[in-house]
């Protein structure tokens, strides 16, 4: 049946959604017009039919089961309730669909080795195992090869920071890291392990982290607040031989990076020339500011909830006080609003309607529009149709979608695959570029500068770069 959990519906888009479909088991009276007037009722309480399975009769009465998009959880219940008063018609059995799907976790482990009879144990298990354990004894970097460190990455959160809902704790974040599991192997092959832990602060993290490395080849830390997410990755990457990548901050900016080069493409702008006003200072804005400054960026300037920010300006902590002493040459000051003038690119990483079309109206000709918060932007395409060249948004169902899935799993299959002890700079342009490329010159058009996010060569490609760029840097185990 349904369920009642915090509702997040008002964060949610006002049209039906997968997010919020339901599967109604329904029993019908055998008899013309009983599915139409179903169907009927559905749509005249605003629910969107997603899928009709097949009839199944027996004698007076079928049996069908449908899939209907809803706006939040009060319109499942509603649409529900429409469908129970109908004549003809008994609702057998409904559920949500998201739920479902979620029901005993969405990953599970599975054995490489076959178990059939006497020899196999003795290989898999003891004895034949000592051999193999003595080896990496003597030699600990066999481990990459003969344990299942080769292929697997640790995906940690304190879920101090889970996207668009906040400081949720260990519990309420492992969904999401069961979703990263999951497009780890889905996107990259890669095989990811949700580890959500119950520390608070930096030094927790880090002397957790430490101590489950031996197991992992990489860490991807994930949904841990600022400023500690940056101190935490910064003294992981100088302790461990392994590749730590928080994906909320270099991810983003890999695929943000990626989605500015192919709109240069069609602005015919050029990236030494840009000014990139970017709304929201935190993990992911520190990280877009750095590739863009190492991508040969023009100026940048971050604004948090203060305003712009700027050398000697006071409340910043130490990685918005970095990101003061690189950007904004000009020391400008003020609001979001006041800085977005003659700007040519606005990257939005903050949170929803933090911009209007008179601020987008102000900016550059031909302005490129990033408006990533998720689930609701900075500003909706619709309200700068006409005025942006270029109109992004993190969501999938709006045009250009910049999407995280985009780099990660190729980028620790490139590192997995090259042995990397760590991810450079280098690494993260090369993934961009890859990424960027992925869109050919027939296929880039204002309303296509990304690859989809189901195209499994996107990974491939991105791994393969992200590879090569790890020997070059002399950071692989390989070279």
């Amino acid at each position: 049946m349904g369920h009642s959990v915090r509702s997040i519906s008002t964060r949610m888009s006002t049209l039906p959604n997968a997010a919020f479909s339901i599967s109604l088991d329904c029993q019908l009276d055998n008899v013309p017009g009983t599915l139409g007037r179903l169907c009927g009722a559905i749509g005249e309480a605003g629910g969107n039919i997603g899928a009709l399975d097949g009839f199944d009769v027996r004698g007076p009465v079928l049996r069908r089961s449908l899939v209907v998009h809803c706006r939040n959880e009060e319109h499942q219940h509603a649409i529900v309730a429409a469908v129970q008063k109908l004549d003809g018609v008994t609702v057998l059995d409904w559920w949500d669909r998201t739920f479902r799907m979620h029901e005993a976790g969405k990953i599970e482990v599975i054995s490489t080795a076959p178990v059939n009879d006497r020899d196999d144990l003795s290989m898999a298990y003891t004895p034949g195992v000592a051999r193999i354990c003595t080896a990496i004894e003597k030699d600990p970097l066999l481990s990459h090869k003969y344990t299942i460190r080769k292929n697997t990455v640790a995906i940690v959160s304190n879920g101090t920071a889970v996207l668009g809902l906040g400081d949720i704790g260990p519990e309420g974040a492992m969904p999401v890291m069961e979703g990263k599991a999951l497009l780890f192997k889905e996107f990259g092959g890669v095989n990811g392990f949700p580890i959500c832990i119950n520390a608070r602060t930096a030094d927790e993290v880090v002397d957790f982290v430490q101590r489950i490395a031996p197991t992992f080849g990489g860490i991807n830390l994930e949904d841990i607040k600022a400023p500690e997410c940056f101190e935490i990755e910064e003294r992981l990457r100088a302790s461990l031989d392994i590749p730590v990548f928080h994906d909320d901050q270099h991810g983003t900016a890999v695929v943000t990076l990626a989605a500015l080069w192919n709109s240069l493409k069609i602005t015919g702008k050029k990236m030494e020339d840009l000014t990139v006003v970017i709304a929201g200072v935190g993990a992911a804005g520190v990280a877009i500011g750095k590739i863009l400054l190492n991508a040969g960026i023009g100026d940048v300037i971050g604004c948090d909830r203060v305003g712009a920010i700027y050398t000697v300006r006071g409340d910043m902590n130490s990685a918005k006080e970095w990101f003061a002493a690189n950007t904004n040459s000009s020391r400008k000051m003020g609001t979001i609003s006041d800085v977005m003038k003659g700007a040519d690119v606005f990257v939005g990483v903050s949170g929803p309607d933090l911009i209007t079309a008179a601020d987008v109206r102000s900016m550059a000709k031909n302005p490129i529009v990033f408006a990533m918060a998720n689930p609701n932007p900075e500003i909706r395409p619709e309200q700068v149709d006409g005025l942006a060249a270029v109109m992004a948004t993190g969501r999938s169902d709006y045009p250009n979608q910049i999407n995280n899935v985009l780099a990660f799993p190729g980028i620790f299959r490139g590192a997995l695959d090259a042995q990397a002890t760590d991810i450079t700079e280098n690494m993260k342009l090369a993934a961009a570029k890859a990424i960027a490329d992925s869109v050919s010159d027939d296929e880039l058009t204002e309303d296509n500068i990304m690859p989809s996010v189901f195209d499994r060569s996107v990974s491939m490609a991105v791994a393969a770069a992200v590879a090569k760029a790890a020997i070059a840097d002399g950071v692989s185990r390989l070279s």
